[in-house]
């Protein structure tokens, strides 16, 4: 079965802005079958600094994202009460942990693989659209020691990064 990509954010908000704001964006990608919810966790800090679980029902009680945890969810997916993110969350703030499957790659990965072709990059672009100098060296590195990049590739490559 050819699966899409797992990725997750924390989204932190006030009070319990999740119905009002988030929700419907997030319900919208749900049924556009764009992407496929495997966890939607929710944390609050309460006034005096401790952070709490908070049901799904309490942040969208009228059910605007269908979320059921799929049976067939996978192993190792990051739990909102583990995560340093919410160090910055602050007092009567909330936190949604929203993790998801990009479904729409999947049609895309099986003709790849029909094709015969590979995956052999995914990266995630940083919020901010760069990424220093050092990482990008060390990915470029790694490229070429996994054969994916030539020598000429690699020093093409490493020019333009570091005249950027």
């Amino acid at each position: 079965m050819a699966v899409g990509p797992v990725e997750y954010l924390v989204v932190a908000f006030p009070g319990a802005r999740f119905a009002d704001a988030i929700a419907p964006v997030l319900a919208d990608a749900v049924a556009s079958e764009t992407v496929r919810i495997l966890d939607l966790a929710f944390a609050r800090r309460a006034a005096g600094g401790v952070v709490e679980r908070v049901a799904l029902r309490e942040m969208d009680p009228q059910g605007l994202v269908p979320f059921e945890p799929p049976a067939d969810q996978p192993a190792g997916l990051p739990q909102i009460t583990d995560l340093d993110a919410l160090e910055r969350l602050p007092e009567e703030a909330s936190a949604a942990l929203i993790v998801w499957e990009d479904l729409w790659s999947v049609p895309l990965t099986r003709v790849v693989q029909d094709a015969g072709g590979r995956l052999l990059a995914h990266e995630r672009v940083p919020a901010d659209g760069g990424d220093d100098v050092i990482t990008l060296l060390e990915r470029l590195a790694e490229l070429k020691q996994r054969g994916v990049l030539t020598d000429a590739e690699f020093a093409e490559q490493k020019t333009r990064i570091l005249a950027d």
